[in-house]
């Protein structure tokens, strides 16, 4: 029963790795069949219908009252190096690309809502120095955060996230002329001074490339996995790989590849097509070992709802677009929950059933 119940997560939920990051309890009383199912990663919209599901395979069995109950646990898992664990942080996730235009902020805001829909804490960094796209994004232009003490900064709250970037600490319109070594402190400023409130998961958006900021990320910021996003075109490919083996040779976690701007819809006719190719990211997949986390559409509905400061999964979270990146979501937090994990946790579980 026990692995037809795992079954049953993995078609649910999309991904291999739910089942491995999901613990089965099974306890019969007479004919009464009572199943308790603990995933290690948010599922709150979900959850009914994950019971629902589990209740139907469960009573393809000869038991007669079937009790069925979900719940979750977002837990600390192992970061690189010797660093541990960020206070007010369970883990964090870097959203990263070998190149600009791939769409990477947006991917990174929308995977954020996406997770905190589920039901999760979550934050959002701008690490891009030179180019903060995320208070624009998030409808915080002019804002700016409080520091109640003058060293560190109170995280801005928008659309149920916290956040906070260099971008709200100059003018919108002001050229950052910095060194590498002035960018790499200020993101260590942005992390770490931070107060960041009891986080499941922090969600880094970083600039594209593999310079002093990716360097000062693995060094500095504990980092339970990353996410390289990539267009089906080969020249976005070539940079994704690099950034890809960066990574990896610092030691940092590989959570998969999304492909972004997969295919394109047109506005008028609502036809598909590939306009950057096809299979680009499930060969980059392949070819490294690491799943593909999702594969999301070119849409200009997307890219005026983040113009707007709301989002895709805010502005319309019952529509397609947010289903997709509701699914990257749970793929990515599933990979994550079957890591090895930090027994050090900086703070107790969150569950929610």
């Amino acid at each position: 029963m026990e692995s037809a119940v795992k079954r049953a997560v993995v078609s649910y939920v999309g991904c291999e790795a739910a089942a491995a990051a999901s613990t089965v309890r099974i306890r019969t009383e007479g004919d009464r069949l009572e199943i308790s199912v603990i995933l290690g990663f948010p599922v709150d919209r979900i959850a009914t219908q994950l019971a629902e599901a589990i209740t139907a395979v469960a009573r393809q069995s000869d038991a007669g009252e079937v009790d069925v109950q979900v719940a979750w646990k977002v837990r600390s898992h192992r970061v690189q190096g010797m660093l541990t664990p960020m206070p007010g942080v369970r883990n964090v996730i870097a959203v990263a690309s070998g190149k600009g235009g791939v769409g990477k902020s947006t991917t990174a805001v929308n995977l954020a809502l996406a997770l905190a829909d589920e039901g999760a804490r979550v934050g959002l960094l701008d690490a891009d120095i030179y180019g903060p796209s995320q208070p624009k994004m998030l409808g915080l232009t002019g804002a700016k955060p409080l520091s109640k003490d003058g060293k560190t900064f109170e995280p801005l709250e928008a659309h149920g996230i916290q956040t906070n970037s260099i971008g709200f600490l100059v003018d919108e319109d002001q050229a950052m002329i910095w060194r590498g070594p002035m960018v790499s402190q200020a993101l260590n400023q942005l992390a770490s001074q931070t107060n960041w409130d009891k986080l499941d998961y922090l969600i880094v958006d970083m600039p594209p490339g593999t310079g002093d900021t990716q360097l000062t990320l693995t060094q500095k910021v504990p980092v339970a996995g990353v996410i390289i996003v990539t267009t089906p075109q080969d020249i976005a490919l070539l940079d994704a790989r690099r950034g890809l083996k960066m990574f990896e040779k610092v030691g940092v976690n590989l959570l998969g590849i999304v492909e972004n701007m997969s295919t394109h819809v047109c506005t008028n006719c609502g036809r598909e097509e590939a306009l950057f190719g096809t299979g680009g990211g499930e060969a980059l997949a392949r070819e490294s070992g690491l799943p593909l986390l999702g594969k999301l559409p070119l849409d200009a509905q997307i890219q005026r709802e983040a113009d707007s400061g709301t989002p895709t999964v805010r502005a319309d979270p019952d529509g397609p677009l947010a289903e997709q990146y509701r699914q990257m979501a749970r793929h990515v937090a599933a990979v994550l929950a079957a890591m090895p994990r930090d027994m050090r946790g900086a703070f107790g579980s969150v569950v929610v059933e």
